[in-house]
């Protein structure tokens, strides 16, 4: 492992910031239109991945001796789905083998239905400081063709749960896009969550992914036309803007100073570090991620030199690249001096005629040295962003 980063955080002997990143694979039961490496498990197996989890925090590295960690996400499958000590334990495997920012924003996702009073409190006391509920619709009708676990009334329930724990930074997560949904039920949506008042809200379009039952069966799903979705995408934004939630990245959207911290490292570059079962980490120039044979991973989960794979090198062109696509996400676009400081070359001697012609559409614009999407281009972001690709 010292050989694949060799040179990485050798020059500067100052704390570097990093971002954490925990898999946490198992849920009741796989939604039809998930992708993610999830899987439903018992408990020995849950108990064996942890177990195997804590050795690979244990196993650490030379590398990362000289940064200091700001944000930590837990993410899955269902990591709620956890005995409260198994969080715990994480945690606390973390602290012991990371230099841990003071104030670092700590995010658990959960699923309603899968936490109590009692998890919840302990998790808050563990240092879990920001809840992420997976609630996707307030259409009992919408969840079950989703094949969710849980109805709207039980989302509720662990919502009122998480407010007496103390969280006060909740996100919670709505999907546009559904079988059976059309403009008026989202709205609905929007409009009950937002007036719970959660610091945040993410709100994605259902995107049909090969290999799952939903592709397998998108004829027979009743999904909106092109013109219904671009309608809800549209709304989204004036009516959770009514409500006092500023959208500040494509389908994310904060009340002040509640933006996701853990999110924001990602889209402007701060390397992180993926533990668990096929989990991702960038450091330096490199990428990779750890394996997702199972298996291997709870026998070799002590040396992570063994569990890593797919390992890229990226070069220059590559990280402009990322730079820009990243960064577009974010409806504060890029910086210009940002670009000109990491890559030692102005931003449009490299993009700027990918910056004029769409500049000239309406698609992009120009602002205080930023380059942003328009909301004409926020709409038509996956083809603005495709001309940055190297």
């Amino acid at each position: 492992m010292t050989n694949k980063f060799q040179g990485v955080g050798e020059a500067d002997v100052r704390m570097k910031e990093m971002e954490l990143y925990v898999h946490i694979p198992f849920c009741v039961r796989k939604c039809e239109y998930c992708d993610f490496l999830s899987f439903a498990a018992g408990r020995e197996i849950q108990a064996r991945y942890l177990k195997a989890l804590e050795a690979e925090i244990a196993g650490g590295s030379d590398a990362l001796r000289d940064y200091e960690v700001s944000t930590v996400f837990i993410g899955g499958g269902t990591p709620s789905l956890l005995e409260a000590d198994g969080i715990e334990r994480i945690l606390e495997g973390l602290r012991r083998n990371f230099v841990i920012r003071e104030g670092a924003e700590i995010s658990l996702e959960a699923n309603p239905g899968t936490v109590s009073g009692e998890k919840l409190k302990r998790y808050r006391e563990s240092g879990v400081n920001r809840i992420s509920f997976g609630c996707q619709s307030t259409v009992n009708e919408e969840l079950a063709k989703l094949g969710r676990i849980h109805t709207f009334e039980e989302f509720v329930v662990s919502w009122e749960l998480a407010r007496e724990a103390g969280f006060e930074n909740i996100n919670v997560d709505l999907m546009s896009g559904l079988p059976g949904q059309d403009a008026g039920s989202w709205e609905m949506s929007l409009r009950v969550i937002a007036g719970l008042g959660p610091e945040h809200i993410s709100a994605y379009s259902l995107i049909l992914e090969e290999g799952t039952p939903f592709y397998e069966k998108k004829d027979q799903l009743g999904l909106p036309d092109e013109d219904s979705e671009r309608l809800m995408y549209e709304s989204t934004h004036a009516i959770l803007a009514e409500y006092g939630y500023r959208q500040y990245e494509i389908s994310n959207y904060a009340k002040a100073g509640y933006e996701c911290r853990h999110n924001l490292g990602y889209w402007t570059g701060t390397e992180y570090w993926g533990l668990g079962l096929g989990a991702s980490s960038l450091l330096g120039n490199i990428r990779f991620r750890n394996t997702g044979d199972m298996e291997y991973y709870l026998e070799s989960s002590g040396r992570p030199d063994l569990i890593q794979e797919e390992t890229e090198r990226l070069d220059e062109t590559d990280r402009q690249a990322e730079f820009m696509i990243l960064g577009l996400r974010l409806t504060e676009g890029v910086s210009e001096r940002e670009f000109e400081e990491r890559f030692g070359i102005p931003l449009r001697q490299v993009y700027g005629g990918q910056v004029e012609k769409y500049r000239q559409a309406g698609l992009l614009k120009q602002e205080k040295g930023r380059i942003a999407l328009t909301r004409r281009g926020i709409s038509l972001s996956n083809m603005v962003m495709a001309e940055f690709l190297p």
